[in-house]
């Protein structure tokens, strides 16, 4: 069926036009008196509560709502704008958002803070003790997550027609919990008590199949049809959670799909006393939107994760031609008005549910389809390391997804056909450019990804060009003007502005104006303050104030006093072997003999914090062991006013909110050319924090923009990396230092858990046998940077001096930046006018 190229007029639309008068940013919200009455309205009305009284849960509820309230309009006045305007669309699919508690953020974007703290006042009721009520949604576990959310309040913030896509998952990762110096996870019920900011879209329910078979026929034209017929089926339905701009009317939203049964409850089963049966099909199909990551080292947990992946991006896909069809009617123009964009390999199902909706549903040619996708999508890839790369069995799509492996199967053939065009008798380019692994019979998705997008970026540019040069060297040979790099950002809204407010008053007072904060290279005015020092006394006592209250918060938790003028040493992410906590650790216990051995070193708070994964054992083992020394040293009189360690557990973003503007030192140690970029390092920087780190991720970019006399860099470099892999022996390091040697037998001996001292042993043997991460090449280096720390630490003149010209140079790192180069380079959007 060949649909006509008809566009449906701008005149045809005029529902969409209507009742623009109520379209308004309501100015009663321009004075304390008007929020005073608008809150009053919203208790009574929503809440449903007197005022006289209401607690705290309420009022956090009644200005909740009232936000919510306001942003509506925003958020509908934008999405007018885009149809009325016919801009073109960027959907943003991601499993992970990590976007923090949005209260206070959404009081600072609508210029409401005063106002509302004014309103308040009359009831004892401050915005910091509505703060506790609100849940921090559980939508994502790290980088990945927190890098989308930034891109949205950059997206937002700056009029962008973009739009956001993932799971609503009922449970999150897990919340983590540190006992006898352990990791517990246990469910993290973020929506126990509802979400005030969430809309349900009861009338957005999408249909999801699974299972079932493929039936081949002939169609009226006397050509071969499939078509799927499932097995299984179940419903996606639609939430919306606001997404405001700084101080703008512009706003937008993400939309996350919940999971809920095609029939709820089997009333034969029930009457004939199966109780369980009767709501089994429920169970069943809500588990697809229960947890973030399941457990996946059993095949139940890989099918688990796989359907979601499906489940995400078939109710996105759907939705997003659901949203073309209102205002188009010629799927030739989908790449004219629709970018699609693939964070990470976890959507990548989308290119094949795209192709298998315009050809099974629209009746186009599987040709016009496979080129229309093409123009669509774009990824972002984000590991260079082989076992993180998503491949799938062809059994689990088979069982699950038949019609999407016949996509699959065509698309490989396809472009097997150009290999062979490219590389004319090259037998080894076929095999490994394949979308099939035949060896290990799996589907790799990062290759459907590049395959399937117009473009493909890393996020830093050493990352980029790694790429190129190692895991898609092929590709690049074949699709040379596909790759691109677009280095990470994060919004200077969330980590200094709402994170570090007495910071971002300097700044604006300094700069003499608050416009940084959505154009950040102004931050340069403040190099010229870098050897003032009125600005850095400024500076440093706004950090001593950060650092007291990440002192109480700890004394808080763990009743552990700390010297607020030691040197805070935080190291806050995933705890992986690849992020390398272990080298801090190793660093750690040097650090404590030598103060035992009688070395007057600089006094150091050193605070980690992250969560390992459920299944992954060393991860786990590396959290009881830094907490094992943790207890050891902090009781220990020799040492302990002059080192102390700290694990804050259930790392999240507001407990970054208050870790980040604390640190003086940011440890980013990852080995050189595994992290892709990080985001973390920039976060620390931007709040004045120094970085130690190797030449890894945007290390290699923050060390370009801020000079290397102002961060502290070690370690091996990329190629040296690549020449020792073949024949790096662990134990030549082991032999050659004293210290290291001492520091990895008092792991293994048991020096720091007596009760069991085989505890520790399976770290020792991989950091002797294999070290697979090169902690033991790269501890002296380490080592030597710490001690140059330490000097510079004690010249708190000179430190301060690196602070400023640190802060003052992040402006390369804003997140406004990298969406608009991807606006720019790779989705062609316009901003959309306020």
């Amino acid at each position: 069926m060949v649909i006509s190229k008809t566009r449906i007029k701008k005149s045809e639309n005029k529902k969409m036009k209507s009742s623009d008068d109520i379209m308004y940013a309501d100015a009663r919200y321009k004075t304390a008196e008007g929020v005073k009455e608008s809150l009053v309205r919203y208790m009574m009305q929503v809440v449903g509560r007197d005022p006289k009284f209401a607690d705290k849960n309420d009022w956090y509820k009644a200005v909740s709502y009232l936000l919510r309230g306001y942003l509506s309009h925003n958020y509908l006045k934008s999405a007018r704008n885009e149809v009325k305007d016919d801009y073109k669309r960027m959907y943003y699919l991601s499993m992970e958002y990590l976007p923090g508690k949005n209260l206070r953020k959404f009081i600072i974007d609508a210029d409401m803070e005063s106002n509302l703290n004014q309103a308040l006042e009359e009831f004892k009721i401050s915005i910091d003790d509505l703060e506790e009520f609100e849940p921090e949604p559980a939508l994502g576990n790290g980088g990945l997550g927190r890098l989308a959310s930034c891109f949205f309040d950059s997206i937002a913030t700056h009029g962008y027609p973009g739009h956001a896509y993932g799971i609503r998952y009922e449970y999150g990762l897990f919340r983590q919990s540190i006992e006898n110096g352990e990791q517990k996870e246990y469910p993290e019920n973020w929506l126990t008590h509802g979400y005030p900011f969430e809309f349900e879209r009861s009338e957005l329910v999408y249909p999801i199949s699974f299972g079932g078979e493929v039936v081949k026929f002939i169609n009226n034209d006397g050509k071969e049809q499939r078509q799927w017929e499932p097995a299984e089926r179940l419903k996606a339905v639609a939430f919306d959670i606001p997404v405001s701009g700084y101080k703008t009317e512009s706003a937008t939203s993400m939309r996350l799909w919940s999971a809920r049964a095609d029939s709820d409850f089997n009333l034969d089963s029930f009457n004939t006393g199966n109780y369980i049966d009767a709501v089994k099909e429920k169970t069943n199909s809500e588990s697809l939107s229960k947890v973030l990551y399941p457990e996946d080292s059993t095949l139940a947990g890989q099918v688990l994760r796989f359907k979601q992946e499906y489940f995400s991006v078939s109710a996105s896909v759907q939705d997003i031609i659901r949203r073309f069809l209102r205002t188009h009617s010629d799927f030739n123009e989908l790449p004219e008005e629709v970018s699609i964009h693939l964070n990470d390999t976890h959507p990548t199902l989308a290119i094949v549910e795209l192709i298998r909706i315009l050809v099974d549903e629209h009746g186009l040619h599987m040709n016009d389809a496979w080129r229309i996708a093409q123009g669509v999508f774009s990824y972002t890839n984000h590991t260079l390391m082989a076992e993180a790369m998503e491949t799938w069995p062809i059994s689990v799509f088979e069982e699950l997804l038949p019609r999407h492996l016949d996509i699959i199967y065509y698309i490989n053939q396809d472009f097997m056909d150009r290999v062979k065009v490219r590389f004319p008798g090259d037998l080894e380019k076929l095999s490994q450019m394949s979308l099939i692994d035949d060896a290990d019979r799996r589907v790799r998705m990062a290759f459907l990804c590049i395959v399937s997008s117009h473009h493909i970026n890393g996020v830093s540019e050493l990352h980029s060009q790694l790429m190129k040069d190692s895991i898609f060297n092929n590709f690049y040979q074949m699709f040379p003007e596909r790759f691109t790099n677009v280095t990470n950002g994060i919004t200077p809204r969330r980590w200094v502005r709402q994170a570090n407010p007495k910071l971002a008053g300097l700044i604006t007072k300094t700069i003499g104006s608050d416009n940084w904060v959505t154009n950040l290279d102004l931050l340069t005015g403040l190099n010229n303050y870098s050897s003032k020092k009125s600005f850095t006394k400024e500076l440093l006592k706004i950090k001593s104030q950060n650092k007291e209250r990440l002192a109480n918060y700890i004394k808080e938790i763990w009743d552990i006093d700390v010297d607020t003028n030691s040197m805070f040493d935080i190291q806050v992410k995933r705890i992986h072997e690849y992020k390398r906590q272990l080298l801090n650790v190793l660093h750690i216990i040097t650090r404590y003999n030598r103060i035992k051995s009688g070395q007057d070193l600089t006094k150091r708070t050193i605070v980690i914090a992250g969560k390992a994964a459920p299944a992954y054992k060393q991860a786990k083992l590396i959290i009881r062991l830094i907490n094992d020394i943790a207890v050891l040293i902090n009781n220990n009189e020799e040492v302990n006013n002059k080192l102390k360690v700290v694990y804050i557990p259930d790392y999240n973003v507001s407990k970054a909110q208050i870790i980040i503007p604390a640190a003086d030192l940011s440890e980013q140690i990852s080995l050189a050319g595994l992290e892709a970029s990080g985001t973390g390092n920039m976060k620390f920087s931007m709040n004045g924090a120094l970085t130690i780190g190797t030449m890894d991720g945007a290390n290699v970019e923050i060390a370009n923009c801020v000079g290397e006399d102002n961060i502290f860099i070690f370690g091996l470099r990329t190629p040296e990396v690549a020449d020792r892999k073949n024949d790096y022996d662990p134990r030549y390091y082991y032999d050659k230092n004293s210290e290291l040697r001492e520091v990895i037998d008092m792991i293994g001996s048991g020096y720091f858990n007596p009760e069991n001292p085989e505890r520790y042993q399976d770290i020792v043997n991989s950091l002797l046998n294999e070290d697979k991460y090169m902690l033991l090449a790269d501890y002296e280096s380490y080592v030597q940077a710490q001690e140059k720390v330490d000097a510079c630490f004690e010249n708190q003149s000179e430190w301060a001096n690196k602070s400023v010209i640190n802060i003052a140079n992040m402006g390369f790192f804003s997140s406004d930046n990298s969406v608009a180069n991807y606006a720019k380079n790779i989705w062609n959007l316009k901003k959309t006018k306020k």
